[in-house]
This record gives C-alpha cells, sequence and structure tokens, in this order.
C-alpha cells in the first residue's frame, strides 16, 4: 500500500487513518467502482454516515437507507451491488459487515498505553511483576499473586493474594479478583466484575444458615472476554472454569463449580446456576436462567429469556419458560395465543345482553 494511501491523522478514538476506496478494496479483497481517491477517517451507520466515513449495506431490505446514505464508501453485498447510492466510491465485498470489522483496526488507534507501576499502586509481599507491565493508581496486588508480561491493570483494582494473571491481559478499572483466582493469556475483563467470590452456599438449621467455606478456585482460560457487572463464582470444593476463546457480556452471573466450554457466547443478563456443565461452542441469549447440575450439549443454543430446568442436546435450540425444543415452543405459544383468541370471543359471547 502506497503512502498516498493511508495516512496518519492523530485523532485516536475518532479515527487513527485515512484509507483511500482503493486501499480499501485491496485490504478486503473487494469490486471496486467508483472514485478510486475517495478517501475516509471512521466508520458509521448507514443513516448517520456523513462525508468521509464509511458504512455497509448488507441486504435489499437496506437499500432505500443506502439510497440516503452521505458516506463517502460503501461496502456492499453482491445482492445490492447496484442499488443506487450517492457514495463516491462502492465496493462490492460477499459479507460487507465482517470486511467492515476487519478495517477498524486500521481506521482506529488503540489508546496509548504506558508501562510501569503507578505511586499509589500497593505491592504485596513476594508479589511477581512481570516486564512491560502497566499497574495503574490505586491498584492493589497482593502477596504472592504473579502478573504475566505486558499486562494492564487499571485504576483501584483488587488482585488477591496468589492469584495468576497472564501475559497481554487486560484488566480494566474496579475489577476484584478474588484470591485462587487464574487468568491465562489474553484475557480481558471489563469494568466492576468481580471473579472468584464465594458461591452462594449455605446449610440451613434450626439455629440459621451456615456458610459453606469455598475452597475451590476460579480458572479463566486463554482468550477469554468478561462484560462490565459480571460476577462468576469460585468453586465450593471443585474449580468454576471458564474455557478458552468464551466471550461473556455485561451482567452475568455464573455461579459455582460451574463449567463453560470453550468458544461459548453468553448475552447479558443471563444467570447460569451451580455445578451446569455448559459445552464448547453453546450460544446463550441475554436473561436466559439455567437450573443447577444440568448440562447444555455442544453447539447448542438457548433463546433470550429462557428457563432451562432440564439437560439440552448437543446441537439443539431450546427456548421458552419451561425450555423446550424450539419448534415445540413455537406450538405451545400459537396454542395460547389461540385459546386466548376463543376467551375473548365466549367473553364477548357471555358479555351480550338477549
Amino acid at each position: 500500500m502506497s503512502p498516498a494511501s493511508v495516512r496518519q491523522t492523530g485523532k485516536g478514538g475518532e479515527g487513527g487513518s485515512v484509507l483511500t476506496a482503493s486501499a480499501i478494496a485491496k485490504l478486503i479483497d473487494g469490486t471496486l467502482s467508483g472514485d478510486a481517491d475517495a478517501t475516509i477517517d471512521s466508520v458509521a451507520s448507514l443513516d448517520r454516515a456523513r462525508s468521509g466515513q464509511l458504512t455497509f449495506c448488507g441486504s435489499p431490505k437496506y437499500a432505500p437507507l443506502l439510497a440516503e446514505t452521505s458516506a463517502s464508501i460503501v461496502l456492499l453485498a453482491p445482492d445490492v451491488a447496484s442499488s443506487p447510492t450517492r457514495a463516491s466510491a462502492r465496493i462490492v465485498v460477499p459479507k460487507p459487515q465482517e470486511a467492515l470489522v476487519s478495517l477498524l483496526p486500521k481506521l482506529y488507534k488503540a489508546a496509548a498505553r504506558a508501562s510501569g507501576v503507578h505511586t499509589t499502586a500497593v505491592i504485596g509481599k513476594g508479589a511477581q511483576i512481570g516486564s512491560d507491565v502497566s499497574i495503574g493508581p490505586f491498584v492493589q496486588i497482593g502477596d504472592g499473586a504473579v502478573i504475566g508480561d505486558r499486562a494492564t491493570i487499571d485504576s483501584h483494582c483488587a488482585v488477591g493474594a496468589g492469584v495468576a494473571i497472564g501475559e497481554d491481559c487486560r484488566i480494566y478499572s474496579n475489577v476484584t479478583l478474588y484470591e485462587g483466582t487464574r487468568l491465562g493469556k489474553r484475557v480481558a475483563i471489563h469494568a466492576s466484575a468481580v471473579i472468584g467470590s464465594d458461591g452462594f452456599g449455605y446449610v440451613s438449621s434450626r439455629s440459621g444458615h451456615e456458610k459453606i467455606l469455598h475452597v475451590g478456585r476460579c480458572i479463566i482460560e486463554d482468550d477469554v472476554e468478561i462484560g462490565a457487572g459480571t460476577t462468576i463464582d469460585r468453586g465450593s470444593i471443585d474449580d468454576t472454569v471458564i474455557g478458552a476463546g468464551t466471550k461473556i457480556d455485561n451482567l452475568v452471573q455464573i455461579a459455582h463449580n460451574a463449567r463453560i466450554g470453550r468458544l461459548c457466547l453468553i448475552a447479558s443478563q443471563a444467570g447460569i446456576s451451580g455445578s451446569v456443565r455448559i459445552e464448547d461452542g453453546v450460544v446463550i441469549g441475554g436473561q436466559a436462567g439455567f437450573q443447577g447440575h444440568h448440562t447444555i450439549g455442544k453447539g447448542a443454543r438457548i433463546a433470550g429469556q429462557s428457563g432451562v430446568f432440564a439437560d439440552v442436546p448437543a446441537g439443539e435450540t431450546w427456548s421458552g419458560y419451561p425450555a423446550r425444543p424450539h419448534k415445540e415452543s413455537l406450538r405451545a405459544t400459537a396454542a395460547l395465543f389461540r385459546l386466548a383468541g376463543m376467551m375473548r370471543q365466549l367473553e364477548q359471547l357471555l358479555g351480550k345482553k338477549p
């Protein structure tokens, strides 16, 4: 790529570079038509894009927005390749949204990162701090903790005694990592998450509720991302484990002894009870709830707001409350609507005077 096709602007979060249409087409292996020298410095949706921005259109149903967009360059799916647009250049690519995502690192610079330990940070006895680490203001590192190379720990985080944080991890502000927590490499934990706290376990008796001592660990494997405000409990006598590559949204609760497989997706406000087993590649919609001690099979999909009270076979899609195979849930919902309609008709008949 020639220097003329990519120019640094220093805009940081507002756009780090300027790309020409010809440069973009080369980067995403797309077919270009229109002004090859048209430039953009940031991205936006079809309806909000202005001159100097890049957008995309992946479906004919958005053709009216495409016709009105003020974007300078548009990425188009083949079935909208000839749709009207005022953009100076159009680039046709099989999956325009994925292509746009691949361009983001070229356009937006990561925030500057300064290595070192802030003077207000407290480092415990015997803690091991790797090379090129960044530890922010008022961070507390417990005794014997291990911080891997190039890890970043933002302000006001609490890292418990003996916690291990792998290389290239990013811990955002106000995160708490209880003792016994283990993070693999390249883990990202967003603000105010709490990892490794005691699970909700009590033995009830006439004298009250006696707390069960939690002696297990919380293990987060490589390349996991955990959203803001999420809580993941340590195991009671077993470990709680989050598998490599799994992505967890904000405000998710994962209870003690749960095992989450590799490459799972868990949306906001899902609640996973103790000792649930979620196998690899499971997708969980927002606000879904899981009763304890059940297994969700590999590649299963759980719709949002479902209530899961049974094992889910691998590869199946379940929905509803209580959750059941999606087709059954749809039939049950349709039957309820029909029954409601019949009840309304009956009420109208009974309400009529002779």
